[in-house]
């Protein structure tokens, strides 16, 4: 048993150290990734995929869940079916935001919109993700994924860190957003279909009979 053990000993080292080594070369660069996830979406006309979301901070935790559409240029749509009739939509030009039964429908411009899910820009295709993430770091995730972690630019009073979970071609499957008050959001996508066949009418959003529309003030 020694001299198996001493003959095995280096070549087994040998051996992980090829594979180690081997890894290291295959391993992309958090740019050569970045570049990957701009790739996949810049491609892309429409996305549907279903999501599940969660939020912890302030004392309050939930878990919500539902599908998520995304058409070029600048329309997406979070249908919740959890908890259900809850809507969050983008039109091009405004946000809209109910949830069934609610007295009034919140409305307000999307360029003055300060929600967490608007900055989601990576997965319509519209940014770069390097120039977009500043000190834009890579490490390894499970089921060979890899994590892209950077601070947005431009929202450095709010979010302290977002997260992207990525597959090795780039196709985003996990989002966290973690603010500087120590909130944490974490958004997992799954079933993506590329260039799902989407109408446009699935981003027009008319107020229900008898709800007023409140035009939201923009964030101070």
């Amino acid at each position: 048993m020694k001299k198996l053990f001493r003959r095995g000993g280096p070549l087994l080292a040998a051996a992980m150290l090829s594979i180690c080594l081997n890894a290291q070369q295959h391993a992309p660069s958090a740019q050569d990734l970045a570049k990957r996830v701009d790739q996949h979406y810049n491609q892309l006309h429409s996305l549907r995929a279903g999501f599940a979301e969660s939020y912890r901070g302030l004392g309050i935790q939930r878990s919500e869940s539902g599908t998520l559409l995304l058409l070029k240029p600048g329309r997406m749509r979070w249908e919740y079916s959890s908890p259900a009739g809850k809507l969050f939509l983008l039109d091009g030009k405004y946000a809209w935001f109910y949830t069934r039964g609610d007295p009034q429908v919140q409305r307000i411009l999307s360029k003055q919109l300060d929600d967490l899910r608007s900055p989601l820009r990576f997965l319509l295709g519209h940014t770069q993700l390097a120039k977009e993430l500043n000190h834009l770091t890579l490490a390894s995730a499970s089921n060979g994924r890899f994590t892209l972690t950077g601070q947005p630019k431009g929202q450095e009073a709010r979010v302290a860190r977002l997260s992207l979970t990525v597959t090795a071609d780039g196709t985003i499957t996990a989002i966290e957003i973690e603010e500087t008050d120590g909130a944490l959001t974490h958004f997992t996508f799954t079933g993506e279909q590329p260039n799902a066949a989407i109408p446009a009418q699935a981003f027009h959003f008319t107020p229900p009979p008898g709800v007023p529309v409140l035009d939201a003030l923009p964030p101070v």
